[in-house]
């Protein structure tokens, strides 16, 4: 019987786990309970590259949000996108939503950059300033391009006189 019982307990142990892992990831990616404390904000941007409904609203670091809507505006050709942010963080008008790289191999996020106006934004306002992602690639092609620009041209003074 001993025998038995120490197989459903090591079972008991692993299911045990296995709901804990499955919690952090809830929580993780805010399903949890308290994610429905939530107001929207608009933005509109240049280029969403590497950016996705469900992608992380960080401030500081920090996850407030998440990204909900994404959109083609067919007048202004610019991607209008809504977040949602936790009702408990209170942003100025003034604050700006840019695009952000985790690293050079890593993702992008949304970044909240707070200014220091005393009015706040409200459920459903624009958040005016943006700042769309920036490509990697198209970064390393205007570098090698002007390297070669530059190099065509040769050095004042260097020209042989003779």
């Amino acid at each position: 019987m001993s025998r038995y019982a120490a197989e459903v307990a090591t079972g008991a142990a692993v299911l045990v786990l296995a709901a804990g892992f499955a919690f952090y990831a809830a929580k993780g990616a805010g399903l949890t309970a308290g994610s429905g404390e939530t107001y929207p904000l608009t933005a509109s941007f240049r280029s969403l590259e590497g950016i996705g409904v469900g992608s992380d609203v960080r401030l500081a670091g920090v996850k407030v949000g998440t990204m909900t809507d994404i959109k083609l505006n067919p007048q202004t050709f610019m991607a209008d996108a809504t977040v949602q942010i936790r009702k408990e963080i209170q942003l100025p008008t003034d604050t700006a939503i840019v695009i952000s790289s985790e690293g050079l191999l890593g993702g992008n996020y949304v970044e909240l950059l707070p200014g220091g106006m005393p009015d706040n934004l409200a459920p459903g306002d624009e958040i005016e300033d943006t700042q769309g992602a920036v490509s990697l690639i198209s970064l390393l092609m205007k570098f090698v391009g002007g390297q070669a620009d530059s190099g065509a041209a040769p050095p004042a003074g260097a020209e042989s006189g003779g």
